[in-house]
């Protein structure tokens, strides 16, 4: 080898070596809006490590908390913007794109916890997962529990007829309109981030959300009541962009499939276990917890399940589907 040689092939090391640690190292974004200390966070990040750990190192996920890189609705349109490769969304906000993904925000649409669970792993799930990805031409892979919602106000919550001209904070999603409209509340869409000082200054009455983000934003401190009303069984989407899913090999595809719907299932398990001790921990603070009779919520729901003009974008048999999954005969 001569000396020519010997130098392009020392030039040309770094250049190989640099591609190779990129390749090592190619750094993907994962937004939400969530905190810290709250199980979608800390799954994102045991996913994040699994997904290295599985691939090689070939993929380094980096997990941004809490709005970090901007709301629902924009970390949604950063999916196809390339500003975020994976996200979590309210499947009220992944609706706004494919509305029949949203059926599971129409208030009362659960009859329980069960139903719900049963829903996670149905065949109506996976075709309407299909339907956004075909709409979209990003890839949704799993669907976790966020928790059932209930209302906190300063004064009590005991029947629809008690939030009638109540200024409620609503996520910035149309179908929550459902609930709002079912019970005569006035909604305000506030962003999340927003939420803890529009109450503390009284810009809105009250704001829903389940018990553990009701904890972990401490909306609690600047609310007197919380009102287990259980209106809507809220869920999470963990979606890939579409870029993001064509560059992947094969392998890969089916280990960052594995990893968050393990996540998924994880987080889920960690929600349902907390929303079920928070009860007691909220009267602890010194909170009112009421437990209405949840029969007078859900009847006015109900009528609205399939008005259009709510916010019902779903197909009627896809709502009879969804009715019958884990129904007694």
């Amino acid at each position: 080898m001569n000396r020519r040689t010997l130098l392009g092939t020392a030039l040309a090391a770094p250049a190989l070596l640099t591609g190779r640690a990129a390749e090592a190292q190619t750094r993907l974004r994962w937004a939400h809006v969530y905190e810290t200390n709250e199980a979608y966070h800390t799954q994102a990040l045991w996913a994040a490590q699994q997904i290295a750990q599985r691939t090689g190192n070939r993929w380094a996920i980096e997990v941004f908390p809490a709005s970090a890189l901007g709301n629902e609705p924009t970390i949604n349109q950063g999916l196809a913007l390339g500003t975020v490769d994976l996200i979590y969304t309210g499947v009220a906000f992944a609706g706004a794109t494919y509305k029949p993904i949203s059926i599971g925000n129409a208030p009362y649409v659960f009859r329980d916890y069960e139903h719900f669970n049963a829903f996670r792993s149905s065949d109506l799930l996976r075709d309407l997962m299909a339907g956004y990805d075909r709409q979209t031409n990003h890839h949704s892979v799993a669907l976790t529990y966020y928790g059932e919602r209930h209302v906190t106000a300063n004064r009590p919550v005991m029947k629809p007829e008690d939030m009638r001209g109540m200024k409620l904070r609503v996520p910035q999603a149309p179908l929550f309109l459902m609930f709002t409209r079912s019970v005569g509340a006035n909604a305000t869409p506030i962003a999340f981030a927003e939420v803890y000082l529009a109450l503390q200054q009284g810009t809105v009455d009250g704001q829903e959300n389940p018990l553990p983000t009701i904890q972990a934003k401490k909306f609690y401190e600047v609310q007197s009541h919380i009102s287990l009303t259980g209106h809507i069984t809220e869920s999470l989407v963990t979606i890939i962009s579409g870029n993001t899913w064509r560059r992947l090999n094969d392998a890969d595809k089916k280990v960052f499939e594995e990893v968050l719907r393990e996540a998924s299932d994880r987080a889920t398990a960690e929600i349902r276990q907390a929303e079920l001790a928070l009860p007691s921990w909220f009267e602890q603070q010194g909170k009112t917890v009421l437990r209405p009779d949840r029969a007078a919520f859900r009847t006015a729901a109900q009528a609205l399940h399939n008005d259009s003009a709510a916010g019902a974008g779903w197909t009627r048999e896809q709502y009879d589907r969804l009715q019958a999954i884990g129904a007694r005969t």
